[in-house]
């Protein structure tokens, strides 16, 4: 008979499960007086890396369906964190803009962040590496599925 003791925690799944849970949680402690969730700081960092850009683009670019980036993307212009404004070229499609409010809270975000993440000792050799290990990975499985 097979022995079934701690299978659970010998599963690769699992830990990534965790961690994804574990780095959620800080993230939402470090972005509460920013009033902002974690998938709304991951579309911010997708419009500081490019604006203007379309909201498929970044539904491809954070992996997740439009549908789910709707609500978030609402509640973002709502809260002044971004504009939109429909495509000259596709009437159904409209481009994203960062407002001044999400332009000048960049540089306190980011510190915030870091003081987080130092603090936590996450800055090392072992994470970069571990963070090449982690896109290695998700190609992988992006190209299985």
């Amino acid at each position: 008979m097979e022995k079934f003791d701690n299978i659970l925690d010998q599963q690769l799944c699992f830990e990534v499960y965790k961690a994804a849970s574990n780095f959620q949680r800080l993230y939402t402690e470090i972005l509460k007086p920013y009033a902002l969730t974690f998938p709304q700081y991951l579309v911010l960092l997708a419009l500081y890396e490019k604006q203007p850009i379309l909201a498929k683009d970044i539904s491809a670019r954070l992996g997740i369906g439009i549908g789910t980036l709707n609500p978030i993307l609402t509640r973002m212009i709502n809260n002044d964190w971004i504009e939109k404004k429909q495509s000259d070229t596709d009437k159904r499609s409209y481009h994203l803009f960062l407002t001044g409010k999400a332009k000048s809270s960049k540089t306190s975000i980011k510190k915030a962040i870091e003081d987080k993440i130092t603090s936590c000792d996450l800055i090392d050799q072992d994470t970069i590496l571990l963070m090449n290990q982690m896109k290695q990975l998700n190609d992988k499985l992006q190209h299985t599925l």
